[in-house]
């Protein structure tokens, strides 16, 4: 195939190959990010928790004073921890995929010039650590003693387990047991390794800082009280978290139930990620629509090219080309345009997916996702030309004689 009379016969039709091309690059640039999008949110929806979402519930409670703190912690555990079905009741300040609590900024000095990033504290009181089912991988659980109350927001001298991710982050290639970090003038020893453990919100600052999460054994008391992680056999879950709902009014009248905190951790994941879903489901659509519109653009130009030069066709026949000839021409035409297009679209593609990184904190684009929608592409257009360019090759010799 000459790819010379193929340049000559685009150049006199210089628009439709312009406006072809560029609803290429534009869909090259909306589907590679779009894709890379759903990607992201599919993976989060799907992110390991590092607890047993499966036996875990929580029950929030707010309205109360600091001052019936420790009154209102012990009334709550003993009533929770009577229902039927109830395994255990642990004083915690969130789970992960719940409310956010704790966020804060660490560094690796006490005088804060070695900034560590940005983390969720998880503070439980005895008994916590088990409930969640954490994976301990490398050191140990707190001791009893090292539950020590809270003065700010956390223990002035806290002992901490870390994830392995965090601690690859702040600490790579080196041990993390007995290192140190501090947030203000708080300061923090790290005595245990955990394999996972989620922050309440993972997406908020990027999939790459989803377990950057920090457990605290910190001592229940009026600075820690309020939400109350149950655990059950998961069979008896639901109805243990109906029980618990309707049993605070009883147990704590003086207090009020956080409706929309106090369900199942799977619960909560539901919730968390509903937006991830509709967006994920929103994109999709964008992206079947825009490869429908570009499709049938291609189909129509390729359509319009074909009456066109319906003679040019006829001619080419009678001297000899061969159907596959006139098959090869056209959809050599459309790669080319198609080629074209993709070369703008990968620049379109970086510059759309720097502006998501600007405004919506958005992780840059991996390369692989530009030749799979080059790919993506290149069948699209190969695959809507090939109806046009059958009824080219369709086309009889015969008709070069008619308008003789």
């Amino acid at each position: 195939m000459q790819i010379k009379p193929i340049f000559s016969a685009l150049r006199r039709h210089r628009l439709a190959t312009l406006l072809i091309a560029l609803e290429i690059a534009l869909a090259c640039a909306v589907l590679c990010n779009a894709c890379f999008l759903i990607a992201n949110r599919l993976q989060l929806m799907h992110i390991q928790s590092g607890v047993d979402e499966a036996s875990l519930a929580v029950i929030s409670l707010t309205g109360f004073e600091d001052a019936q703190a420790v009154d209102l912690n012990a009334r709550v555990s003993a009533g929770l921890g009577a229902m039927p079905g109830v395994q255990s009741v642990s004083v915690i300040n969130t789970v992960p995929l719940g409310r956010r609590k704790g966020t804060a900024g660490i560094s690796l000095d006490p005088a804060g010039q070695h900034f560590g990033g940005v983390v969720d504290f998880f503070l439980g009181g005895p008994g916590a650590l088990d409930a969640l089912g954490l994976r301990v991988v490398a050191g140990r659980h707190p001791l009893p003693d090292e539950y020590a109350p809270i003065t700010s927001f956390v223990p002035s001298n806290s002992t901490v387990l870390v994830t392995r991710a965090l601690a690859e982050h702040l600490w790579p290639g080196v041990d993390p047991l007995g290192k140190e970090f501090w947030c203000d003038k708080l300061h923090f020893r790290v005595v245990g390794l955990i394999e996972h453990l989620v922050r309440a919100d993972p997406g908020g600052r990027g999939a790459d800082t989803a377990e950057w999460a920090v457990f605290v054994a910190a001592q229940p008391g009026p600075k820690f009280a309020g939400t109350y992680l149950l655990r059950a056999d998961p069979a008896e879950l639901p109805r243990v978290v109906r029980d618990a709902r309707t049993a605070i009014a009883k147990i704590a009248p003086d207090a009020v139930l956080e409706q929309e905190d106090s369900r199942s951790v799977s619960d909560l994941r539901e919730s968390r990620f509903r937006q991830d879903r509709a967006m994920a489901g929103m994109l999709v659509g964008v992206v079947l629509a825009l490869l429908l519109v570009t499709a049938l653009g291609i189909v129509g130009l390729a359509s319009f090219w074909v009456q066109q030069r319906r003679k040019q066709i006829g001619i080419r026949r009678a001297i000899g080309a061969t159907r596959r000839d006139i098959l090869s021409y056209f959809q050599t035409e459309n790669f080319l345009i198609v080629s074209g297009g993709i070369g703008l679209g990968m620049l379109l593609a970086f510059a759309l997916n720097l502006m998501l990184m600007k405004f919506y904190e958005l992780p840059r684009l991996p390369l692989y996702y530009l030749p799979i929608g080059a790919l993506v592409l290149w069948a699209l257009g190969q695959l809507a030309v090939l109806g046009p360019a059958l009824r080219a090759a369709a086309v009889p010799p015969v008709v070069a004689t008619r308008s003789v």
